[in-house]
């Protein structure tokens, strides 16, 4: 009996031990690179978003949120009228009670602006209040500066300028014209519905506008992915949460998908994601062979940058766009 417990033991030992280091093994697979490969060339593919200069592309996430009152006017003037140079432009957009496209990141205005003082309540949802209503707030009321400053809070009625007020995409565009022709990252926050309506009111605007092929659209929501791919098949999107999240099992695992196979243009990923480790070369090397580009968001430390570069990135996000391009010029020297 006591060697029949003892051989049982020691079965569930070797099992266990075997289990434990096949954990580990898949731990340091998914949390390292370790391929070891170059980035592979690309000069030949078509997709215009894959860098063919060598380093990655500049965008500057949420307008550069970091530098100036995120998506607002003022920071995209920040940018466009600095010494360094920005590629793309990132944002996300949220639909109010009229229908209106605003450029906002969080599902509310409380973080960025003064709303709940303005409409006295918490959690103030752009889907509650008109544009015009919007209008009225400050959305620079709880911006920081590197030397943590708040230049911007107290103001109230006229005094807000004009360029810290709510914006809109059509708005945006219109004052961009004026200085190139800048690509963008578009985020699309709102679900069900509002999501769909939201989709059909960007697609009008960068249709009309003839800046489809400018412009990569993006959800969190599968409803809104859906509904792109079937009434908006010219208008360019991201990966979806599952798409993404296949796709890197499907690089790990060197599974070549065919031709169509994958209907975005880019994964816009962050470096890693809990233990999964997605700023590889391997996963990019294998984007590219199915001519997709790969952004990182947000990437706000120098190294990381450099790390990203020399793995063959297509695009880093960046609160500190200025950040990024300083790291980059002076790895292209």
């Amino acid at each position: 009996m006591k060697k029949g417990i003892k051989r049982i033991l020691l079965a569930l030992g070797i099992i266990l031990s075997v289990l434990a280091v096949l954990a580990a093994t898949v731990y340091l697979i998914v949390t390292h690179d370790w391929s070891g490969a170059a980035p592979m060339d690309v000069s030949g593919l078509d997709n215009p978003y894959i860098s063919k200069a060598g380093t990655p592309m500049v965008s500057a996430h949420r307008s550069g949120g970091g530098i100036a009152p995120e998506n607002t006017l003022m920071a995209f003037r920040n940018v466009v009228e600095s010494d360094f140079q920005v590629d793309i432009f990132e944002f996300d957009l949220a639909l109010t009670k009229d229908d209106e496209l605003i450029l906002l990141h969080d599902e509310t205005l409380d973080r960025t602006s003064d709303a709940v003082e303005r409409f006295g309540y918490e959690n103030v949802y752009p889907s509650g209040h008109t544009y015009a209503e919007l209008r009225e707030l400050n959305m620079g009321e709880h911006f920081e500066n590197a030397a943590g400053e708040t230049p911007y809070r107290g103001l109230r009625g006229e005094d807000i300028p004009d360029d810290l007020r709510v914006l809109r995409p059509e708005d945006l565009f219109d004052f961009l014209d004026g200085y190139g022709e800048y690509r963008f990252i578009i985020e699309i926050k709102d679900s069900g519905d509002r999501g769909l309506r939201a989709a059909d009111r960007i697609y009008e605007i960068l249709k009309e506008r003839n800046m489809l092929s400018r412009a990569i659209i993006g959800t969190f929501h599968r409803e809104v992915t859906e509904y792109m791919d079937e009434t908006y098949p010219d208008m360019l999107r991201s990966a979806g949460v599952r798409e993404a999240a296949a796709f890197y099992f499907y690089s790990l695992l060197g599974i070549d998908r065919p031709e169509g196979f994958y209907r975005f243009v880019a994964l816009q990923i962050p470096d890693d994601d809990y233990v999964l480790k997605l700023g590889t070369t391997r996963l990019i090397n294998y984007a590219h062979r199915h001519n997709i580009a790969v952004q990182y968001w947000t990437i706000n430390d120098p190294a990381l940058t450099a790390d990203l570069a020399a793995k063959g990135a297509d695009a880093i996000m960046s609160d500190y766009p200025d950040m990024i391009y300083g790291v980059l010029k002076a790895e292209a020297r």
